[in-house]
């Protein structure tokens, strides 16, 4: 069994995603599903760090990136996941892999903005650049119930400095470069689904779903 000490969470989110980037890296690359799911699940400690308040969608993404995972045992690569929709009608219906694909796509894309504003943010607050992030990434696709949930939640989030004890990042400085990390790995794989879905023009057709 591991060491407490040498589990974290950033340090793997950010490898993870390293890996994913240089894959991605080709004109002709093709995504493995089974590999940018696992990097995935590992967003997973970061918004349990986020307390009660987020438990809700702590589930709602571990159930997401579950199907995928599950959906990777049959199915080798993204561009087989969706074309095996798009030829079976399936890319619009909300239990697709393809709308669990964008699911998980819009969480890789909140995080990545929560971690740009949080480092450009002086103070030891997460609400505003929690509240920015998804202001930015998910609240046009959601209703004002959900909308004020969210709102209302982010008052309970914990300080930067509880966030990064229950990610066990004793050294501030080392967690935010592990945050530039994923930034910067991240890009071009948000970008790599993008042209997938504007490739196969299921972007317009989804992307508000």
């Amino acid at each position: 069994m591991a060491d407490l000490e040498d589990i974290k969470p950033l340090r793997d989110l950010s490898e993870a995603f390293k890996e994913l980037a240089a894959t991605v890296d080709s004109p002709t690359a093709d995504l493995e599903l089974a590999q940018f799911a696992r990097a995935s699940s590992l967003i997973l400690p970061l918004i349990r760090s986020l307390g009660i308040a987020f438990k809700f969608a702590e589930m709602a993404y571990a159930g997401t990136v579950n199907d995928l995972t599950k959906a990777s045992e049959s199915i080798g690569t993204l561009q087989v996941l969706v074309d095996g929709d798009i030829e079976a009608n399936t890319a619009r219906k909300d239990t697709s892999n393809t709308k669990n694909l964008l699911r998980v796509k819009r969480t890789l894309e909140v995080v990545r903005a929560m971690f740009e504003h949080t480092l450009a943010t002086d103070g030891t607050s997460l609400r505003d650049p929690a509240h920015k992030a998804y202001t930015q990434v998910l609240a046009p696709h959601h209703g004002t119930a959900v909308r004020k949930t969210v709102a209302a939640g982010t008052y309970a989030l914990p300080t930067k400095a509880q966030m990064l004890k229950k990610l066990n990042e004793d050294d501030e400085a080392s967690a935010k470069v592990r945050m530039q990390s994923y930034i910067d790995a991240s890009a071009p794989v948000l970008q790599y689904i993008e042209r997938l879905f504007h490739s196969r023009d299921l972007f317009h057709v989804i992307s508000y779903g």
